[in-house]
């Protein structure tokens, strides 16, 4: 194990938009007010055709490969997330979710929702900033992964 002490600094609360995707505008956004690193909260609607990531083929495989899956209709979900940046200084948002729909055979999916989560009419995110915090995320050569050091 690692860790690291932050503390609470500023605190924002964002509404997106039909069509925003996400990541994209989380990210954007913590570029926009420096925002290093962060906790977020989503919830809201997701817009049919989004992807998740919900986990790799093989758990033994090196570098693991993905699998994603799409939302076929529009979807109800809430998620949490870290934000921080990596080695080159740019915003990752690393946030799994959980979306379902009552009329379809699964009812609901979770993942990742780094590949593209799309807002269908709105969602609300709540960004708790950390401050004073030494963590940040580097590739890591097996995986492929930029994972969290501390």
């Amino acid at each position: 194990m690692e860790y690291t002490e932050a503390s609470i600094g500023r605190i924002f609360i964002l509404r997106l938009h039909q069509n925003d995707i996400i990541h994209e505008a989380v990210e954007k956004f913590a570029k926009e007010k420096q925002i290093q690193s962060a906790m977020c909260f989503f919830l809201g609607g997701a817009e049919e055709g989004s992807k998740l990531v919900v986990g790799p083929k093989d758990g033994k495989a090196l570098p693991p490969q993905i699998q994603l899956t799409q939302l076929m209709g529009v979807h109800e979900g809430f998620g949490v997330g870290t934000l921080f940046q990596n080695e080159h200084g740019e915003y990752k948002l690393h946030m799994h979710g959980s979306f379902g729909r009552n009329d379809l055979p699964a009812n609901a999916v979770t993942g990742c929702v780094r590949t593209g989560v799309t807002v269908w009419k709105i969602a609300e995110v709540v960004l708790f900033e950390l401050k004073d915090s030494s963590a940040l995320r580097k590739k890591d050569a097996e995986t492929g992964f930029e994972m969290l050091e501390c």
